[in-house]
């Protein structure tokens, strides 16, 4: 049974590194967003398909990089929410 459960919850965030990676990859497309951020969103999105970190590992530091580039005064106000949205989705990853 604990086995079980621990294969549910790598299902679980796996699905929020999927639905965060989606997210990150449309801002990293998006045009209207300035380069460096496209950047960054481009970097967490990588982050989180590192092969070699654990879920939780991705997950960090992904959040990190968002971290670093959520504070920007170019950043439009509807991208700033999605990597908050994303930011949100990864912390309830843990090891």
């Amino acid at each position: 049974m604990p086995t079980q459960k621990v294969s549910k919850r790598k299902e679980d965030y796996q699905s929020r590194i999927n639905q965060a990676s989606t997210v990150l990859n449309e801002v990293a497309q998006d045009n209207t967003t300035p380069r460096n951020i496209r950047r960054a969103a481009k970097d967490a999105a990588d982050a989180l398909q590192t092969a070699e970190h654990s879920l939780g590992v991705k997950a960090s530091n992904a959040i990190a990089i968002l971290d670093e580039i959520s504070q920007d005064p170019n950043m439009p106000a509807y991208t700033r929410v999605k990597l908050w949205n994303v930011a949100s989705i990864l912390e309830a990853i843990k090891d």
